[in-house]
């Protein structure tokens, strides 16, 4: 081989090994893209289970906190059935003691009295409270329910109670039964 040749063959071991290395480097810049995606898609993957993860721990939290609203609200109105067919003998006792103070037998009278009491503290203990209404408050529809209007014997009356017929109880903060009233017109 001549000394040209020689050249020609080195230069073209040149070109060929520049035309690879210029072959590697687009390859590498390709692959180094791929890299930085692969990388965004795991990091977006990421951020996309962080989300729900969130999501669903804040779902559950609120069940959590309906479910105990639910429960709380379910202990404080357990009794409620009970409660109001118990309403009946608190007036009942109403009426035995209002028969019974117009005896002589004082006696009789208190013996129903602490009977009526010892009732009424233990249904107070489980929540039970008297709504307190008198003739001469101010009707509101809400609390009350009228069972007739009546002509009022003042004027100071109308639109007021001016008779209860019928006491009304809360249970906690809920009204189980409304006192009955006469309201003046």
């Amino acid at each position: 081989m001549s000394k040209e040749e020689d050249n020609k063959e080195a230069i073209a071991d040149e070109q060929f090994a520049a035309e690879e290395n210029a072959g590697q480097e687009v390859i590498d810049e390709v692959d180094e893209k791929e890299e930085i995606t692969e990388e965004e898609k795991l990091k977006e993957e990421l951020a996309a289970e962080k989300d729900k993860f969130l999501r669903l721990f804040a779902e559950f939290e609120n069940y959590k906190r309906r479910t105990s609203k639910e429960r709380i609200e379910l202990f404080k109105t357990a009794g409620q059935d009970i409660m109001v067919s118990m309403l009946p003998v608190l007036d009942d006792f109403d009426r035995a003691l209002n028969e019974i103070s117009k005896s002589e037998d004082k006696e009789l009278l208190k013996g129903v009295e602490l009977i009526s009491n010892k009732f009424r503290n233990t249904l107070n203990g489980k929540g039970l409270s008297l709504i307190a209404v008198k003739p001469g408050d101010a009707f509101d529809a809400e609390m009350h329910e009228a069972i007739t209007q009546i002509p009022a014997p003042t004027d100071e009356l109308k639109g007021r109670i001016v008779d209860v017929v019928e006491k009304g109880y809360t249970l906690g903060d809920k009204i189980i039964r409304h006192p009955k009233v006469v309201v003046g017109q």
